[in-house]
C-alpha cells in the first residue's frame, strides 16, 4: 500500500511523486509571468546540495540523552529530515544514491532502536524513547515513513524486514499500545500519534495499525483520528486549542488525510464533515495577521504562515480545490516542500495564476457543534496589513488555553498594536528551562491580567482552573458586518461567581474620521463590591496623556501578590479628568490614542512586566490599566484611534493629537448607546439593542434624544447626527 495515489509518468509508476527537473521550473520557461520569487526548482536544488554534502559525512545516530534543543534531540530531528529529503529526491531524480543514503540511515536506526528504553530526560507525561516526549517520536515517524515509502522498493527483502520489524513496527507499537494515554487522546499529541501509526500501517501493509489509528485502540470509533476530526474542529474549521496549535496539528491531519484518500478512497476523507480538513486549512490562514498567527492561548509569536505544516496544508488545499487565491498565500510563504502538490503550486505561480487571498471579517465558531463561543475577526479591508481587531470569545482551549474570556488584540500597519503576551517559552533552547514552558507560563502568561481582558478582584477567570474553564464559554451575540460597521458582542456569567461580564467591540468608519476607529465597551454587573481592572498592553512609546502622571522616580512597587500581578511593576498612577482618560503613543510612525470614559472614582495605572523575574524570562512590556472599585458593576468605554504620521527621515509630524474630544455611554433599559464627539463638534453614535433579534424595531431615549433603529446594532453617522 502507498501513502499517496500512484501516478503514471513517462512509463514509470511512482508513489505519488512526479519526476521533474530544475529546468522545468525556470521563471522564463516559455511563460510570461509576473512571479519572480523562489520556485520549487530552488527548493529542490537546495535539498540536493544539502543531501550531497551529508552523504560525504559519517552517519551519526547518537544514543538519546538531551531534552528539547540539546544535541541528540536536534541530531535525530535532522536525521528524519535527511531521510525524508533524500527519499523525495530519489523520486524526483531517479538517482539511486539518494535512495541508498536514506536506506543507510533507516538501517542505522533499525540497528539501535530496539535497545532504547525510555528517554533519560523524559517528560513527566508521555515520555519517548528517541526523544524526551513521544510527541517528537510521532513527528519523527510521520516524516520517516514517507521516506521509507519512497525507497522501500529499492531494498532487499531482508533489509525491508529489518527496517519494518526493528524500527517501524517497534516504534508504531510504542506509540500506540505502548502509549495509550496519548494515542487515544483527543488532542494534537493524539493526532500526531494516530497519523504516524496509521501512515505506517498503510506503507507496510498492516491494516491493524491503520484501523487502530482511525478508530482508536479498541477500534470502537470513540477515539482515534476520525473522532479527532469530530471533536477538535468546529464546523467552521476552528481548532479548539487556537491557531498556534491548529497550525501544528494541521500537518498530521492533512498528510494522514492524503494517505487515507489514497488507500481507502471510499471514506472520502476530504469530504468528511462537509470538508472539515479543507476548512481547517483556510481557517488557519485567516487566523493570521501580516504572516503571523494570532498569539492567543499558548503561542510563540514568531510562528506564521511560512511554517512547514502550512506549506503542506496550502499546497494540498490547492491540489484539492484549484483555488487561485491560495497561490498568493504560497507566494507570501516563499518556500516549498518536496511534494508534487508543492511543485504544482510553484508552476501555477510562475504561470501568473495567483489571485489575492481575501482576508475578511468573519466569525469562526468554536466547539464540535459550533456552539461553544467563537473567535471574531474584524478587518477594515482584505489587505493583510490593514486594521484588524480580534475578540476571543472562544472556549478554554484545553490545557493550552489562557484565562482571557472576551480579550482583544488589535493590529494596524502590519504591527501588533494592542498585544497578547502569548506563551512564556523558549522552544528548544535548552539553556532556558530545557526548552519547556517556563514556570512563568502558568504563573503569568496564562493569567487574565496578562491579557486585554477584565479582571475582577485581581483573580483570574475561573480561578485559574483549566478544568473549570473547560466547562464554560461565553455566550455570543450577533456578529454583524456592513460597509461602515463591523461589530461583535459576548457575555459570560461563569468566569466569576457573582459577576456577569459583557463586551461589545466595533470597527466603525465615518466621513468625519480619516481612518476607521475601534469602539470597545467593557461592562461588569454585580450586586456586590468588587475591584475591576481592565488592562491595555500597548505597543510603542508613550507620547501624551490628558492627565498628570504620578510616577516614583527612584523605586517601583509590585502591582499585586498573585494571579500574575506579582510579575507587574506599578510604575505610575493617575486620575482621569472628569471621568475621561486619554493616552497617545507612537508605533512605527503611526500615532494611536485610547480615549476612555471611566468611573469618576477610578484610577489609571501604568505597569510594566518584569517584577519577580530574576532570570529575565519575561519580556518587558508596558500596560495601561483602568481600575475602579464599585458596588454596582462597572462600565469602561474606550475608542482606539489611529491617526497622523511621524517621519523622522524628513522630520515632519502630522496630526499627532487625537481628533476625539470625548466618548460617552448611555443606557435605556437593556438598550445602550455610544456617542463619540470629535473636536470639530461632529458626533457619531452607535446604538446597541438589548434584544438582538433579527430585524426587530427598537426605540430608545438616550441623553434626551430618541433614536430608532432596526436590528441588533445601528451606526448613526456624523451626517445623521447633525
Amino acid at each position: 500500500m502507498r501513502l499517496l495515489a500512484n501516478l503514471l509518468l513517462g512509463g514509470a509508476l511512482l508513489s505519488g511523486f512526479v519526476a521533474c527537473s530544475p529546468a522545468s521550473q525556470s521563471s522564463t520557461g516559455g511563460v510570461d509571468a509576473p512571479y519572480f520569487g523562489p520556485t520549487f526548482a530552488d527548493t529542490q536544488a537546495q535539498a540536493e546540495a544539502r543531501i550531497k554534502a551529508q552523504m560525504a559525512l559519517p552517519i551519526t545516530v547518537p544514543t538519546p540523552k538531551d531534552a528539547g534543543g540539546g544535541y541528540t534531540h536536534e541530531q535525530h530531528k535532522n536525521n528524519a529530515k535527511l531521510i525524508y529529503d533524500a527519499s523525495m529526491l530519489y523520486k524526483l531524480t531517479g538517482e539511486a544514491a539518494y535512495a541508498d543514503f536514506a536506506a543507510q540511515l533507516l538501517t542505522a536506526y533499525a540497528d539501535v532502536y530496539p535497545n532504547w528504553g525510555e528517554h533519560p530526560a523524559k517528560k513527566e507525561q508521555s515520555p519517548g524513547r528517541m526523544f524526551w516526549q513521544n510527541l517528537n517520536e510521532s513527528w519523527w515517524l510521520v516524516n520517516v515513513i514517507q521516506g521509507y515509502d519512497a525507497v522501500k522498493d529499492t531494498l532487499t527483502p531482508a533489509l525491508r524486514d529489518h527496517i519494518e520489524t526493528d524500527l517501524l513496527r517497534n516504534m508504531a507499537d510504542f506509540l500506540s499500545e505502548g502509549s495509550p494515554e496519548t494515542f487515544d487522546k483527543i488532542h494534537n499529541h493524539g493526532t500526531w500519534a494516530t497519523a504516524a501509526v496509521g501512515m505506517t500501517g498503510y506503507v507496510i501493509g498492516d491494516k491493524e495499525y491503520s484501523d487502530k489509528a482511525l478508530l482508536g485502540l479498541d477500534k470502537s470509533g470513540e477515539r482515534g483520528f476520525i473522532k479527532q476530526l469530530d471533536e477538535l474542529f468546529s464546523p467552521d474549521g476552528y481548532y479548539n486549542e487556537g491557531p498556534y496549535y491548529q497550525r501544528y496539528a494541521l500537518m498530521p491531519f492533512v498528510l494522514f488525510g492524503q494517505a487515507i484518500e489514497a488507500n481507502e478512497p471510499e471514506r472520502e476523507i476530504f469530504k468528511y464533515r462537509d470538508g472539515i480538513l479543507k476548512k481547517a486549512i483556510y481557517s488557519t490562514v485567516h487566523q493570521s495577521y501580516n504572516g503571523l498567527f494570532f498569539p492567543i492561548n499558548d503561542a510563540l509569536k514568531d510562528k506564521g504562515i511560512a511554517t512547514t505544516e502550512l506549506l503542506y496544508g496550502v499546497s494540498i488545499a490547492y491540489d484539492l480545490t484549484g483555488d487561485p487565491t491560495l497561490l498568493s498565500v504560497a507566494e507570501a510563504q516563499g518556500k516549498f516542500v518536496l511534494t508534487p502538490e508543492s511543485r504544482a503550486v510553484s508552476e501555477a505561480l510562475i504561470a501568473g495564476k495567483a489571485e489575492p487571498f481575501e482576508f475578511a471579517s468573519m466569525r469562526l465558531s468554536d466547539g464540535k457543534n459550533g456552539d461553544e463561543g467563537a473567535l471574531d475577526i474584524m478587518r477594515s479591508s482584505s489587505d493583510p496589513k490593514a486594521q484588524a481587531l480580534i475578540m476571543k470569545n472562544t472556549s478554554q482551549g484545553l490545557g493550552h488555553g489562557h484565562f482571557d474570556k472576551m480579550g482583544i488584540l488589535y493590529y494596524n500597519n502590519g504591527q501588533e498594536v494592542l498585544r497578547d503576551y502569548g506563551a512564556a517559552r523558549f522552544l528548544n533552547i535548552e539553556a532556558k528551562y530545557g526548552g519547556h514552558y517556563l514556570p512563568e507560563n502558568n504563573a503569568f502568561a496564562k493569567q487574565t491580567i496578562a491579557h486585554n481582558a477584565l479582571v475582577v478582584d485581581q483573580e483570574s477567570h475561573f480561578g485559574g482552573s483549566t478544568s473549570l474553564g473547560n466547562k464554560h464559554h461565553p455566550k455570543i451575540g450577533v456578529f454583524e458586518i456592513s460597509p461602515n460597521l463591523t461589530v461583535s458582542s459576548a457575555e459570560i456569567d461563569t468566569a466569576y461567581p457573582d459577576v456577569r461580564l459583557g463586551r461589545t467591540v466595533a470597527m466603525i468608519s465615518d466621513s468625519a474620521l480619516p481612518k476607521p476607529v475601534i469602539v470597545d465597551l467593557m461592562e461588569a454587573h454585580s450586586d456586590n463590591v468588587h475591584q475591576y481592572d481592565l488592562p491595555f498592553y500597548y505597543n510603542g512609546q508613550l507620547i501624551d496623556t490628558n492627565f498628570e502622571l504620578a510616577a516614583d522616580r527612584t523605586s517601583r512597587s509590585l502591582l499585586g501578590e498573585g494571579n500574575g500581578y506579582e510579575f507587574l511593576w506599578k510604575v505610575a498612577e493617575a486620575e482621569p479628568v472628569d471621568g475621561l482618560a486619554q493616552m497617545t503613543w507612537l508605533l512605527d510612525r503611526q500615532f494611536y490614542t485610547i480615549t476612555s470614559s471611566t468611573p469618576k472614582s477610578g484610577t489609571v495605572i501604568f505597569a510594566e512586566i518584569g517584577a519577580n523575574d530574576p532570570n529575565f524570562n519575561l519580556r518587558r512590556e508596558p500596560a495601561m490599566i483602568f481600575r475602579a472599585e464599585q458596588g454596582d458593576g462597572v462600565s469602561y468605554l474606550s475608542v482606539i484611534e489611529p491617526h497622523g504620521e511621524y517621519n523622522p527621515t524628513v522630520e515632519f509630524t502630522v496630526d499627532s493629537y487625537s481628533a476625539i474630544a470625548k466618548v460617552e455611554h448611555f443606557e435605556a433599559d437593556a438598550n445602550e448607546f455610544v456617542q463619540i464627539t470629535l473636536k470639530t463638534g461632529e458626533v457619531i453614535g452607535l446604538a446597541m439593542a438589548g434584544d438582538q433579534a433579527d430585524a426587530k424595531q427598537h426605540s430608545a431615549n438616550f441623553n434626551n434624544k430618541t433614536y430608532e433603529w432596526t436590528g441588533a446594532y445601528r451606526l448613526f453617522s456624523s451626517e445623521e447626527m447633525k
